[in-house]
């Protein structure tokens, strides 16, 4: 099925994509707050620039969007329009995310990764609670 956008369309939306203080990212960061927990954000100096990082218990916190990530729910799906271009491009965003997983990993971080679909459910106040207790 062809694009329904002009191509100026299509960049314009693409452009307003935010990689920062997004929907899902300020849900887990409020539910953090109100669970008591103090956390830094996106620091520079870190592999993959993790959304949250909790120093106190040397814990990153990824907030990945299922489409761009690649995740196994109906929203990780790849497009049927431009299959090759998509195909390799999220392939390639999971790829970076291991090798980042690992170079965290490899420097004594834990590393947490919170899917978009998660931040939708009632349970991530509890969720959260069980894996920070659970690495610390």
């Amino acid at each position: 099925m062809p694009d329904i956008r002009t191509p100026e369309e299509r960049s314009h939306n693409m452009a307003r994509v935010r990689s920062r203080n997004t929907r899902p990212e300020m849900i887990v960061r409020r539910t953090l707050h109100g669970l008591g927990f103090r956390f830094r954000l996106c620091p520079q100096h870190l592999p993959g620039r993790p959304d949250i990082v909790l120093p106190k218990y040397r814990l990153v916190i990824f907030v990945h969007g299922c489409f761009w990530h690649q995740h196994c729910c109906p929203r990780g799906k790849v497009p049927e329009s431009n299959r090759d271009f998509w195909t390799t491009k999220l392939s390639r965003n999971v790829e970076r995310d291991r090798e980042k997983r690992e170079a965290l990993e490899g420097a004594g971080w834990r590393v947490l990764i919170i899917w978009e679909c998660d931040t939708k459910r009632g349970t991530l106040a509890e969720w959260l609670t069980k894996q920070i207790a659970a690495n610390r």
